[in-house]
């Protein structure tokens, strides 16, 4: 069981996107902090238990650049190396370093590979492969960064071409994936994705086709990739073969966002509907077979709920987003 603890405020309300909330707890500290994109701007709020400190991110496009357009998402991506925090927009891709100070990388989205009258941005940001940061886009390009150790020498390795809807999310798993399965997992409007082996090259190992409903949010956990759907559903697949092994009606309206503690295999889900649920997923010993089990239903009151995530590798408390909220709602176990 869950019980909600104090709210943390922001410095300004969050917006109706998928997976609009992004945590952050460094190994070994009590700080943590969280983020929530609102039109131009990013509320990034670091919390050390003795009280709140508050930044302000701008969308601005470029070196120099003053003007500004709407961000899509924001995520802090950890690699063994180094932490970034990584913001898209309608414009391009933002790399700064984690706690917003400096941007360390600009990077422009190309509007002629896109079709006239088509919007253009960037979405779904994910850590991969130890020292690589993947990125989606309207056009359903997946851009593969090369991310140094340290510097701003950041550059494009590789472009992942088989989507052919805008990118909704995408997920990795570091170093924790079995043999045979894929490490990351890419989504997309139309509900198609793709699971890939990273590495020098990264590799299709398998593409789930779409069935009509845009999947709004991946997760990757020992093998297993969770999918949330706008039909409320999730959906869990295979990461080795993409062979579906369970599905739940989980939500009465879209599912907006996912997220897993490693430790424990425990997913949340957060959706239009104003609920958030804790699931517990596991393998069957004896029969491989993939399980999932309910654990906590919280109704958020007069919410779409917009961000969910974890706050703790273990699962033991989450924070959740809503449209137009101006505060992060956070739930610990009793």
């Amino acid at each position: 069981m869950y019980r909600k603890e104090k709210s943390i405020q922001l410095k300004s309300s969050s917006a109706a996107l998928y997976n609009n909330l992004s945590v952050l707890r460094p190994p070994g500290r009590q700080l943590a902090c969280f983020s929530a994109v609102h039109g131009p701007s990013l509320s990034v709020v670091s919390a050390d238990g003795l009280g709140f400190s508050h930044r302000q991110l701008q969308a601005k496009e470029g070196g120099m650049a003053v003007s500004t357009s709407v961000l899509t998402q924001a995520a802090w991506c950890v690699l063994p190396s180094r932490v970034l925090l990584v913001l898209t927009s309608q414009k391009g891709i933002q790399m700064y370093e984690s706690d917003g100070s400096i941007m360390v990388y600009w990077h422009a989205l190309d509007v002629a590979e896109h079709p006239p009258a088509q919007a253009v941005f960037a979405r779904g940001i994910a850590a991969a492969g130890g020292r690589f940061i993947c990125v989606g886009t309207s056009s359903g390009l997946v851009l593969v960064f090369d991310i140094p150790p340290k510097g701003t020498n950041i550059t494009v390795s590789e472009v992942l071409e088989q989507h052919h809807d805008a990118i909704t999310d995408i997920a990795a798993e570091l170093g924790q994936a079995p043999d045979g399965a894929g490490d990351l997992v890419t989504a997309d409007d139309a509900g198609t994705l793709c699971i890939w082996s990273t590495g020098e090259e990264f590799t299709l190992l398998s593409k789930i086709p779409a069935f009509g409903c845009c999947c709004a949010s991946v997760k990757l956990w020992n093998g297993i990739v969770a999918a949330g759907y706008g039909n409320g559903q999730i959906r869990l697949y295979e990461a080795a073969t993409g062979l579906l092994r369970a599905e739940v009606n989980a939500h009465a309206r879209w599912i907006y966002a996912l997220d897993l503690a490693p430790q424990t295999g425990k997913l949340l889900s957060g959706a239009e509907d104003s609920f958030v649920h804790v699931w517990k997923l596991s393998r069957n010993p004896d029969t491989d077979n993939v399980e999932i089990e309910h654990c906590h239903a919280e109704c958020v009151t007069d919410t779409q709920v917009c961000g969910a995530r974890f706050c703790d590798p273990e699962g033991n408390s989450f924070a959740v987003t809503g449209y137009d909220l101006s505060e992060i709602y956070c739930y610990g176990q009793v």
